[in-house]
Protein backbone atom coordinates (compact mmCIF):
# COMPACT_ATOMS: atom_id res chain seq x y z
CA UNK A 1 0.00 0.00 0.00
CA UNK A 2 1.35 3.62 -0.51
CA UNK A 3 1.86 6.03 2.45
CA UNK A 4 0.61 8.99 3.23
CA UNK A 5 3.76 10.54 2.12
CA UNK A 6 3.76 9.35 -0.94
CA UNK A 7 0.33 10.14 -1.44
CA UNK A 8 0.76 13.44 -0.59
CA UNK A 9 3.56 13.44 -3.53
CA UNK A 10 1.66 11.96 -6.27
CA UNK A 11 -1.23 14.20 -5.94
CA UNK A 12 1.42 17.66 -5.79
CA UNK A 13 2.68 16.00 -8.83
CA UNK A 14 -0.15 17.46 -10.97
CA UNK A 15 1.16 21.01 -10.12
CA UNK A 16 3.85 22.00 -13.03
CA UNK A 17 5.41 23.99 -10.04
CA UNK A 18 5.54 21.10 -7.72
CA UNK A 19 7.05 18.83 -10.49
CA UNK A 20 9.83 21.64 -11.57
CA UNK A 21 10.67 21.51 -7.46
CA UNK A 22 10.69 18.14 -6.99
CA UNK A 23 12.09 16.82 -10.38
CA UNK A 24 9.53 14.16 -10.68
CA UNK A 25 6.72 13.97 -12.84
CA UNK A 26 3.54 11.13 -13.22
CA UNK A 27 3.14 8.15 -15.65
CA UNK A 28 0.27 6.39 -15.98
CA UNK A 29 0.12 3.48 -18.20
CA UNK A 30 1.16 -0.13 -19.39
CA UNK A 31 3.04 0.81 -22.41
CA UNK A 32 4.75 3.34 -21.11
CA UNK A 33 5.54 2.23 -18.16
CA UNK A 34 6.72 -1.11 -19.28
CA UNK A 35 9.14 1.54 -21.63
CA UNK A 36 10.73 2.76 -18.83
CA UNK A 37 12.87 -0.05 -18.55
CA UNK A 38 14.57 0.41 -21.25
CA UNK A 39 15.79 4.20 -20.81
CA UNK A 40 17.88 4.80 -17.47
CA UNK A 41 18.21 8.50 -17.95
CA UNK A 42 14.33 7.98 -16.61
CA UNK A 43 14.87 6.78 -13.09
CA UNK A 44 11.78 5.25 -11.27
CA UNK A 45 11.29 6.49 -7.78
CA UNK A 46 7.92 4.32 -7.54
CA UNK A 47 5.80 2.40 -8.98
CA UNK A 48 1.82 1.40 -8.10
CA UNK A 49 -0.38 -1.28 -9.87
CA UNK A 50 -2.96 -3.03 -9.26
CA UNK A 51 -2.58 -6.85 -8.70
CA UNK A 52 -2.74 -8.73 -11.94
CA UNK A 53 -0.43 -5.89 -13.58
CA UNK A 54 2.05 -6.13 -10.61
CA UNK A 55 1.83 -10.25 -10.53
CA UNK A 56 2.76 -10.20 -14.71
CA UNK A 57 5.63 -7.29 -14.26
CA UNK A 58 7.49 -7.78 -10.99
CA UNK A 59 10.08 -9.78 -12.36
CA UNK A 60 10.90 -6.65 -14.60
CA UNK A 61 11.17 -3.57 -12.63
CA UNK A 62 14.51 -3.25 -10.11
CA UNK A 63 12.12 -2.19 -7.41
CA UNK A 64 9.18 -2.81 -5.98
CA UNK A 65 5.86 -2.83 -7.05
CA UNK A 66 3.36 -1.65 -4.72
CA UNK A 67 -0.19 -3.25 -4.71
CA UNK A 68 -3.18 -0.87 -5.08
CA UNK A 69 -6.58 -1.22 -5.40
CA UNK A 70 -8.32 0.16 -8.38
CA UNK A 71 -10.77 2.32 -6.68
CA UNK A 72 -7.72 3.90 -4.77
CA UNK A 73 -5.75 4.13 -7.88
CA UNK A 74 -9.08 5.83 -9.89
CA UNK A 75 -8.89 8.25 -6.99
CA UNK A 76 -5.26 9.38 -7.93
CA UNK A 77 -5.20 9.08 -11.66
CA UNK A 78 -5.92 12.62 -13.55
CA UNK A 79 -8.07 10.78 -16.03
CA UNK A 80 -11.54 9.55 -16.17
CA UNK A 81 -10.63 6.02 -16.45
CA UNK A 82 -7.81 4.95 -14.99
CA UNK A 83 -4.99 2.33 -16.66
CA UNK A 84 -3.80 -0.15 -14.69
CA UNK A 85 -0.42 1.17 -13.07
CA UNK A 86 1.59 4.58 -12.80
CA UNK A 87 4.43 5.54 -11.67
CA UNK A 88 6.89 8.85 -10.49
CA UNK A 89 10.03 9.45 -12.71
CA UNK A 90 13.05 11.73 -12.33
CA UNK A 91 12.67 14.45 -14.74
CA UNK A 92 16.37 13.37 -17.09
CA UNK A 93 19.03 16.05 -16.81
CA UNK A 94 19.57 17.22 -20.29
CA UNK A 95 22.81 18.98 -21.24
CA UNK A 96 22.24 23.04 -22.61
CA UNK A 97 21.19 22.63 -26.10
CA UNK A 98 23.51 23.42 -28.97
CA UNK A 99 22.34 22.35 -32.44
CA UNK A 100 23.41 20.30 -34.95
CA UNK A 101 24.33 21.21 -38.63
CA UNK A 102 22.52 18.28 -40.19
CA UNK A 103 19.60 17.77 -37.80
CA UNK A 104 16.27 19.39 -37.95
CA UNK A 105 14.53 20.81 -35.11
CA UNK A 106 11.03 21.75 -33.76
CA UNK A 107 10.58 25.01 -32.16
CA UNK A 108 7.38 25.83 -30.17
CA UNK A 109 6.22 29.51 -29.78
CA UNK A 110 3.64 29.45 -26.43
CA UNK A 111 2.01 26.15 -27.46
CA UNK A 112 -1.05 25.82 -24.19
CA UNK A 113 -2.53 22.45 -25.18
CA UNK A 114 -1.47 19.80 -23.61
CA UNK A 115 -3.05 17.41 -26.38
CA UNK A 116 -1.50 19.21 -28.89
CA UNK A 117 2.35 18.90 -27.19
CA UNK A 118 1.98 15.75 -26.85
CA UNK A 119 1.00 14.94 -30.58
CA UNK A 120 3.54 17.15 -31.66
CA UNK A 121 6.55 15.32 -29.35
CA UNK A 122 5.00 11.77 -30.98
CA UNK A 123 5.21 13.19 -34.66
CA UNK A 124 8.48 14.35 -33.89
CA UNK A 125 9.79 10.86 -33.04
CA UNK A 126 8.13 9.36 -35.94
CA UNK A 127 10.05 11.85 -38.12
CA UNK A 128 14.04 11.05 -36.04
CA UNK A 129 13.70 14.48 -34.30
CA UNK A 130 14.96 14.53 -31.25
CA UNK A 131 14.96 17.79 -30.09
CA UNK A 132 12.35 20.35 -29.17
CA UNK A 133 13.33 23.83 -28.47
CA UNK A 134 10.43 25.41 -26.28
CA UNK A 135 9.15 28.70 -25.18
CA UNK A 136 8.98 29.64 -21.38
CA UNK A 137 4.95 29.47 -21.77
CA UNK A 138 4.80 26.49 -23.63
CA UNK A 139 2.48 23.85 -21.40
CA UNK A 140 4.89 21.53 -19.73
CA UNK A 141 6.14 18.57 -21.16
CA UNK A 142 5.88 16.52 -18.29
CA UNK A 143 1.83 17.69 -17.79
CA UNK A 144 0.37 14.35 -17.55
CA UNK A 145 -2.00 14.63 -20.78
CA UNK A 146 1.18 15.74 -22.36
CA UNK A 147 3.27 12.49 -21.30
CA UNK A 148 -0.36 10.66 -22.30
CA UNK A 149 -0.33 11.63 -25.32
CA UNK A 150 2.73 11.00 -26.64
CA UNK A 151 2.89 7.60 -26.39
CA UNK A 152 6.27 6.87 -24.70
CA UNK A 153 8.10 9.09 -26.88
CA UNK A 154 8.25 11.90 -24.22
CA UNK A 155 11.22 8.87 -23.62
CA UNK A 156 12.72 9.46 -26.90
CA UNK A 157 12.38 13.53 -28.11
CA UNK A 158 14.15 16.05 -25.31
CA UNK A 159 12.12 19.40 -24.63
CA UNK A 160 14.57 22.13 -23.80
CA UNK A 161 12.31 25.61 -22.34
CA UNK A 162 14.24 28.47 -23.17
CA UNK A 163 14.13 32.33 -24.19
CA UNK A 164 13.21 31.81 -27.71
CA UNK A 165 14.30 35.17 -28.87
CA UNK A 166 17.80 34.65 -27.47
CA UNK A 167 18.10 31.58 -28.63
CA UNK A 168 17.09 32.09 -32.07
CA UNK A 169 18.90 35.44 -32.32
CA UNK A 170 22.56 33.18 -32.14
CA UNK A 171 21.43 31.05 -35.03
CA UNK A 172 22.92 30.72 -38.44
CA UNK A 173 20.47 27.79 -39.43
CA UNK A 174 18.19 28.07 -41.41
CA UNK A 175 14.24 29.18 -39.33
CA UNK A 176 11.29 28.49 -41.28
CA UNK A 177 7.73 29.77 -39.45
CA UNK A 178 4.24 28.88 -40.90
CA UNK A 179 2.45 32.40 -41.86
CA UNK A 180 -0.11 33.55 -43.71
CA UNK A 181 2.05 35.63 -45.80
CA UNK A 182 4.55 32.59 -46.09
CA UNK A 183 5.06 31.06 -49.06
CA UNK A 184 3.84 27.98 -50.53
CA UNK A 185 5.82 24.80 -49.17
CA UNK A 186 5.03 22.60 -51.97
CA UNK A 187 7.12 25.01 -54.15
CA UNK A 188 10.22 25.69 -51.95
CA UNK A 189 13.26 24.02 -51.52
CA UNK A 190 14.15 22.98 -48.30
CA UNK A 191 16.77 21.77 -46.35
CA UNK A 192 17.50 19.42 -43.91
CA UNK A 193 18.34 20.61 -41.68
CA UNK A 194 17.31 23.81 -40.02
CA UNK A 195 14.76 24.79 -36.92
CA UNK A 196 10.41 24.75 -37.74
CA UNK A 197 8.77 27.22 -35.64
CA UNK A 198 4.70 26.41 -35.07
CA UNK A 199 2.66 29.48 -33.04
CA UNK A 200 0.31 29.36 -30.41
CA UNK A 201 -2.94 27.32 -31.29
CA UNK A 202 -4.71 30.68 -31.82
CA UNK A 203 -2.45 33.59 -31.72
CA UNK A 204 0.13 31.74 -34.02
CA UNK A 205 3.88 33.05 -33.96
CA UNK A 206 4.39 35.98 -32.10
CA UNK A 207 5.95 39.48 -32.88
CA UNK A 208 9.02 38.76 -30.68
CA UNK A 209 9.53 35.40 -32.72
CA UNK A 210 8.67 36.27 -36.09
CA UNK A 211 11.60 38.28 -36.81
CA UNK A 212 13.59 35.89 -36.89
CA UNK A 213 12.29 33.71 -39.41
CA UNK A 214 14.32 33.47 -42.03
CA UNK A 215 11.99 31.50 -44.50
CA UNK A 216 8.25 31.84 -44.13
CA UNK A 217 5.77 29.20 -45.19
CA UNK A 218 2.34 28.21 -45.41
CA UNK A 219 0.57 24.88 -46.17
CA UNK A 220 -2.07 25.56 -49.02
CA UNK A 221 -5.49 25.05 -48.97
CA UNK A 222 -6.50 22.61 -51.97
CA UNK A 223 -10.67 24.06 -51.50
CA UNK A 224 -11.95 27.18 -50.62
CA UNK A 225 -13.53 26.61 -46.74
CA UNK A 226 -14.39 28.09 -43.71
CA UNK A 227 -11.29 26.67 -41.54
CA UNK A 228 -9.20 29.69 -40.89
CA UNK A 229 -6.21 27.06 -39.91
CA UNK A 230 -4.97 23.69 -39.18
CA UNK A 231 -4.47 22.76 -36.30
CA UNK A 232 -0.92 22.82 -34.94
CA UNK A 233 -0.16 19.62 -34.05
CA UNK A 234 -1.66 18.28 -37.15
CA UNK A 235 0.28 21.42 -39.27
CA UNK A 236 3.69 20.18 -37.86
CA UNK A 237 3.21 16.45 -38.83
CA UNK A 238 2.81 17.98 -42.22
CA UNK A 239 5.31 19.91 -42.19
CA UNK A 240 7.64 17.47 -40.85
CA UNK A 241 6.39 15.05 -43.59
CA UNK A 242 7.12 17.62 -46.66
CA UNK A 243 10.68 18.21 -45.02
CA UNK A 244 11.53 14.70 -44.49
CA UNK A 245 10.15 13.77 -48.51
CA UNK A 246 12.64 15.96 -49.87
CA UNK A 247 15.91 14.02 -48.58
CA UNK A 248 14.48 10.74 -48.92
Amino acid sequence: MLTQAEIKLINSLKLNKNRRNSGFFIVEGPKIISELINYPEFEIHLIAAIKIWKDLNKELFSIEIKEITEKALQKLSNFSTANEVFAIVKMPEYPSFIANKDSLYLVLDGLQDPGNLGTIIRTADWFGITDIICSKDTVDCYNQKVVQATMGSILRVRCHYIKLSDFLEKQQFPIYGMLLDGKNILNEQLSKSGFIVVGNESKGISEEVRQYISHPLFIPSFRQSQTESLNASIATAIVCNEFRRRIN
